[in-house]
């Protein structure tokens, strides 16, 4: 493939070669451009197309993508359409191709480009001084060009490179009214007229101190730098680096979660490049431990089979291929040469066309690429790290190996969801165990005008739609904003020392008035199954008695078969509750759970799913499917499981085992190993520690011990009919004989 692209790129790059000593290019005598795209970056793309296959891919689908939104003509309108609609797509459209047609006129000198920047901007100079605030405009932060501030801020972010390419170019005259008439008033619009959000520590700011802060540098102004770095009083309680503070936690976790880390990622990397291009002084990239390339890092971590963990308002579509991780992967490269990330970048399939991409492009080209692991870690949130967590745990370090989350983090700002201990688990290649992510179709205008959907606070964002207890049919805190921004999980333990059995434990308190929750869960490796199993331990303590706590289970699959009697609703449905997203759950059956094991299977793919828990005479699970109350079809339907108890004063618990077997193979008609391999769940409860023991059915017996005291060094000796179990520490695991 590689030699068959070179020979594809011989005659155009030695036509390219040609064109690039032509005159128009050449007369350049200033230092521009000056922000990702520099001097010496477009000499490097030069003298590497056509030798290194990436590079030279990434700018043939640019220049074919730029010349058909080129044909178009120039097209900028008035601003009308919300999100999605057709303004507003066409002023992204606009954006893109102005960055596009500057990279393309530096690297070729071809004028067509250059003449199109420049009617662009000339065209955008005489329509931004009439505008007001946008007609459609978002109740908080609303834009001019776009209905939100936001959108504005991107359009900055790529249009100000665009000038940067063709600046040089330009008379004094054309300088002074582009200028004038279009970047001043749009910085300031972005800074001074819009302070709360430029102020703001939150993926808005951040957006909006990048668009000032990448315009002070093209057009030369200190004080637009300064307050872009600063804040608009240049003392460092906003702007970019009080962003870098705060926003990441030291392990380069971003507070709003995997999909806005991604989103994020982009102002923040293409900035910080700017910054290390224009100011190298400031070293910007190894500024608080190198936090921007641990975020990079994180993001790339934060995935299974390249998408995003979807917790907090996210859209499960975003996955590495992103442009945001894109720009990411490249420019951490560029200032690490972390081999490992040459992997990520030969997925994406591009680079970007800058100095940072070519040396992507030709160490992929030199066979250098190294696998990037993924691996167990817990990375903590928090500007200092004490605000909760989330916890990874993997059975392999390929991206589709399994995968077990568990989120103990903070609120995660406005992005936030109310699912303190929530989980998700990954295996085969499939989301098995799923977070329902955020209630959006982003810029299909037919859907809410491409905005966040009613049904994202009324659905998406409360307890019930997420994989932990909730307390009465409330969501956390109440469903109380700012109560759960003052609250968050206190990570107890995180081991993963030993690969075969890896643990993590997390406590909250007065998660409702007079109620406690922890949560253990472990990835067990073991010869008595064939995959590694799932063990949770959600342990409530409670002052009141009389509490209904639920646990729902959103799985992913063909529900095959239930060990217990189960009552169908088959003629008529109701919701299982009405308010607190209960309302839109239809409740499709319901059984009562008998004293023992309980167990019920799916398949998803061609693997078997059994979810074994601990039933008793005060517990029934519910079998839902969402999507009660949503006249306008805004929500997927898609089904879960909720166990239901009823608890006393005192401690309640919830034990269960998600254990993957078996194949279902429909090409070769076949299937082996279609039933649970454990004959019973136990927990005991002796000496201060909880002992659950699974039995198989091969006479296998194991017990997972589980201190009160997570102390690290507290010793424990348990004597129990099937033997002593004597152990260091919070937990062990035990393979004993029957």
């Amino acid at each position: 493939m590689i030699h068959t692209l070179r020979t594809l790129f011989t005659f155009s790059l030695a036509l390219l070669l040609m064109i690039y000593t032509s005159p128009a290019y050449a007369q350049n005598p200033q230092q521009y451009p000056t922000l990702i795209l520099t001097p010496d970056g477009v000499a490097a793309i030069k003298a590497t197309l056509g030798n290194a296959p990436l590079l030279t891919s990434s700018f043939q689908e640019t220049k074919q993508s730029t010349d058909a939104l080129m044909s178009a003509g120039i097209n900028v309108h008035m601003p009308k359409d919300a999100g999605g609609g057709f303004t507003h797509e066409q002023h992204k459209r606009n954006y893109k191709a102005m960055h596009q047609a500057g990279i393309l006129f530096q690297v070729t000198g071809e004028d067509k480009y250059l003449q199109y920047v420049k009617n662009m901007l000339n065209a955008y100079a005489k329509l931004y001084p009439t505008l007001g605030l946008h007609p459609e405009r978002k109740e908080q932060s609303p834009g001019k060009l776009f209905w939100q501030s936001l959108n504005d801020c991107v359009w900055l972010v790529y249009t100000i490179q665009a000038y940067d390419a063709v600046k040089g170019q330009l008379s004094q005259q054309e300088i002074q009214n582009i200028e004038k008439n279009l970047f001043y008033p749009a910085a300031r619009f972005l800074s001074e007229e819009s302070a709360e959000t430029f102020d703001k520590i939150h993926n808005h700011g951040t957006w909006a101190v990048a668009a000032v802060g990448m315009t002070g540098y093209v057009l030369n102004d200190k004080k637009l730098v300064q307050q872009a770095l600063y804040g608009l009083d240049e003392k460092g309680t906003g702007g970019f680096m009080a962003q870098l503070d705060q926003l990441f936690s030291p392990d380069g976790y971003y507070t709003e979660g995997p999909y806005y880390q991604r989103y994020a990622l982009m102002p923040f990397v293409v900035f910080a490049q700017a910054i290390a291009n224009n100011e190298p002084q400031r070293k910007i990239f190894s500024y608080r431990d190198n936090i921007l390339l641990k975020a990079i890092n994180t993001a790339l971590q934060l995935t299974y089979d390249m998408k995003f963990f979807p917790f907090n308002d996210a859209l499960k579509e975003k996955d590495l291929r992103s442009v945001e991780l894109v720009y990411g992967t490249n420019i951490a490269y560029a200032h690490t040469q972390d081999k490992r990330l040459l992997s990520i970048a030969e997925k994406q399939g591009e680079v970007i066309l800058s100095a940072e991409g070519v040396q992507v492009a030709k160490a992929l080209d030199n066979k250098e690429v190294q696998p990037f692991n993924f691996t167990s870690m817990e990375l903590r949130d928090g500007a200092k790290g004490n605000e909760g967590a989330v916890g990874v745990l993997r059975s392999g370090i390929q991206d589709k190996d399994e995968a077990l989350v568990m989120k103990y983090s903070s609120q995660g700002m406005g992005h936030g969801h109310f699912d303190k201990l929530t989980w998700l688990f990954y295996d085969n290649g499939s989301e098995i165990i799923q977070d329902y992510g955020a209630a959006r179709y982003l810029n299909v205008e037919a859907k809410y005008g491409g905005h966040y959907l009613p049904e994202n606070k009324t659905w998406a964002k409360q307890t019930v739609s997420h994989n932990t207890v909730l307390v009465n049919e409330q969501s956390h805190f109440g469903g109380n904003y700012d109560l759960g921004m003052k609250s968050f999980p206190t990570s107890r333990f995180f081991d993963v020392s030993n690969k075969d059995v890896q643990v993590m434990s997390a406590e909250i308190k007065e998660v409702y008035p007079g109620v406690n929750f922890t949560r253990t869960m472990a990835m067990l490796r073991d010869e008595a199954f064939d995959n590694p199993i799932i063990l949770d331990v959600f342990e409530i303590n409670a002052k009141d008695s009389q509490q209904q706590y639920d646990l729902p289970l959103y799985y992913q699959g063909q529900l095959i078969n239930t060990n217990f009697d189960v009552q169908n609703n088959s003629s008529q449905l109701k919701a299982v509750g009405q308010k607190n997203g209960y309302e839109h759950l239809w409740q499709v059956a319901q059984g009562k759970l008998p004293a023992g094991t309980v167990q019920v299977t799916w398949l998803n793919g061609d693997r078997f799913y059994t979810y074994s828990t601990i039933g008793s005479e005060n517990a029934e699970m519910l079998f839902t499917r969402i999507g009660a109350n949503d006249p306008n079809f805004n929500l997927r339907n898609e089904p879960g499981l909720m166990l239901r108890k009823k608890g006393n004063a005192g401690q309640t618990v919830f034990v269960s085992v998600l254990e993957p077997h078996g194949e279902f193979n429909a090409k070769d008609e076949y299937t082996t190993q279609a039933s649970s391999q454990i004959k019973s769940l136990r927990l005991q409860e002796q000496d201060g520690a909880k002992i659950i023991w699974i039995e198989t059915m091969n006479g296998d017996l194991r017990a997972f011990t589980l201190a009160t005291n997570p102390a690290v060094k507290s010793k424990h000796n348990i004597k129990t009919q099937s033997g002593k179990l004597n152990w260091v520490g919070p937990y062990h695991y035990f393979k004993l004989k029957k």
